[in-house]
């Protein structure tokens, strides 16, 4: 029991460093939650700062994800009778947890999405990896980054589905879990950005706003 919350608290303050605000105002001096979406991801990062900043974000934000399923469970807190790869699962939906709701900035975070991609790449980079062609086909194709963000989520469940369905791939039931809960996790916090793209008043990649 101690080792399992110890990880969950861990890989929540992991998940809740707010690197967006934080790399915003060292090399900027700029709050971002003040300009664009509002939003402290690497998309509203890019439209308010550019893309020497937006890099990095969205580097560390995945990067915050894969440390909490490949490093914090391998680290011995003690006893635990818990399956290893459920470990891995709780642990990455903590670290999107402490992304989308941060301790730090009373608990008002980004949407979860780079978080997700970087849980996942830790769990199964084979379909994250035709996951994240899918998401750069839609952006160049539409500039709606939150499309391609969007379709790309729902696609690995998808693909998992498809593997195990007509491939005879077996694919563990945690995982299939949690890349559904991950596509309805970032349905729901894009849940205002389809509005938008309904109404056509979307926000498109590459367009910098005040």
């Amino acid at each position: 029991m101690i080792t399992l919350l110890t990880i969950i608290i861990l890989s929540y303050l992991i998940g809740a460093f707010p690197s967006g605000i934080v790399l915003g105002r060292i090399f900027k001096g700029v709050d971002v939650r003040q300009h664009g979406s509002k939003n402290m991801g690497a998309t509203n990062v890019f439209r308010v700062l550019g893309a020497k900043l937006a890099i990095p974000v969205l580097l560390l934000d995945m990067l915050k994800g894969t440390i909490a399923v490949v490093l914090i469970v391998h680290i011995d807190f003690g006893d635990q009778s818990m399956p290893f790869h459920w470990l891995k699962i709780i642990a990455g939906l903590a670290a999107i947890l402490g992304h989308v709701f941060p301790i730090w900035i009373k608990f008002k975070g980004g949407k979860g999405v780079a978080t997700a991609a970087g849980v996942l790449f830790g769990l199964m980079m084979l379909e994250v990896g035709m996951a994240i062609v899918l998401f750069i086909i839609i952006v160049t194709l539409t500039r709606y980054v939150s499309l391609g963000s969007i379709l790309g989520t729902i696609f690995i469940p998808c693909s998992l589905i498809a593997e195990q369905a007509y491939l005879g791939i077996k694919v563990h039931d945690s995982y299939m879990v949690l890349a559904f809960i991950l596509a309805i996790t970032v349905v729901v916090t894009h849940r205002q950005n389809i509005k938008r793209l309904i109404r056509g008043e979307e926000n498109k990649f590459g367009r910098k706003k005040e």
